[in-house]
């Protein structure tokens, strides 16, 4: 991978880990909290999406319109996998699962579908990059996967994994082979989200305004960062960058986001999660050499 589109999977996950932090904060709010951002991000967006379209940046076909609504099914689906996940398992459980499938099921999907060749740096790299997001979430101890609900978190993640593969392949193929902006494409895919959401959010309006109370800030905050770390993503599909490539390495963000909770959110620091920065560290190097 050419340094521009790599520094651009760098920045996105800098941008990934800092929306995250912004958005654990509101962990409370739900499924209201994902509609006020969405709302944010379609706002937000608006312009440039109108300048672009307004310039013929985009020339609309049936496989472009299945694409976007594709995508946005999925996206959707992934958001709801995850949040069961998390009902009936542990997150250390179901995040490291479905962050390290993602990028593996990702991975087979740019050979199988986009017909891609990886090299033995890249495979390598991409197997660096998995385990060091296991140590990272697991902090080495790997006993909550034998414990009670640790087969039905490996379900669920490994679920969700497919859908973060699905879409990413998906998008990979709007962008590189269709030709579709990253930033219509992620704003097409809010305002699908955003049009699921409404009805359920906006039956009950005095709880929505209970449950976003002094938390418009952080919507706000994930709703212009959240779309941008993806659109820098796509961008770097979208200037030849191997998906095979790009879809493991943009998971540098686990461990941008360990270090911020180290730092910001004082959470332990213990060896299983230093070694697993350290291992992630190479397999991106690894892979941003491929």
């Amino acid at each position: 991978m050419s340094l521009a589109p790599f520094a651009l999977v760098v920045l996105a996950a800098f941008i990934h880990a800092t929306w995250n932090l912004l958005s654990k904060r509101a962990a409370a709010a739900g499924a209201t909290f994902v509609f006020a951002y969405n709302l944010v991000a379609c706002i937000a967006y608006a312009p440039w999406v109108a300048w672009l379209l307004a310039r013929g940046a985009l020339t609309w076909s049936l496989s472009i319109v299945v694409c976007i609504l594709l995508s946005g099914m999925i996206h959707l689906a992934y958001s709801l996998c995850l949040q069961r996940g998390y009902q009936v398992a542990d997150l250390s459980v179901v995040y490291p699962v479905a962050r390290g499938a993602g990028p593996m099921l990702s991975f087979l999907g740019a050979i199988l579908i986009l017909g891609e060749r990886p090299s033995l740096q890249g495979v390598l790299g991409l197997l660096a990059v998995v385990v060091g997001i296991g140590l990272i979430s697991t902090q080495g101890d790997l006993t909550a996967f034998r414990q009670r609900g640790g087969q039905a978190g490996v379900g669920w993640g490994v679920t969700t994994g497919s859908f973060i593969a699905s879409y990413t392949v998906v998008d990979a193929y709007a962008v590189k082979v269709l030709g579709l902006q990253p930033v219509v494409l992620d704003w097409c895919n809010n305002v699908l989200r955003f049009v699921l959401l409404a009805p359920l959010v906006l039956r009950n309006p005095g709880r929505m305004r209970e449950r976003m109370r002094g938390r418009w800030g952080l919507a706000i905050g994930v709703g212009v960062l959240s779309p941008l770390s993806y659109i820098l993503v796509l961008a770097a599909l979208g200037m030849g960058a191997p998906l095979s490539v790009v879809a493991p390495a943009r998971e540098m963000s686990m461990m941008v986001g360990a270090l911020f909770g180290m730092a910001i959110l004082r959470e332990p620091v213990g060896v299983g999660r230093i070694a697993g920065c350290l291992v992630l560290i190479a397999g991106v190097m690894l892979l941003g050499a491929a």
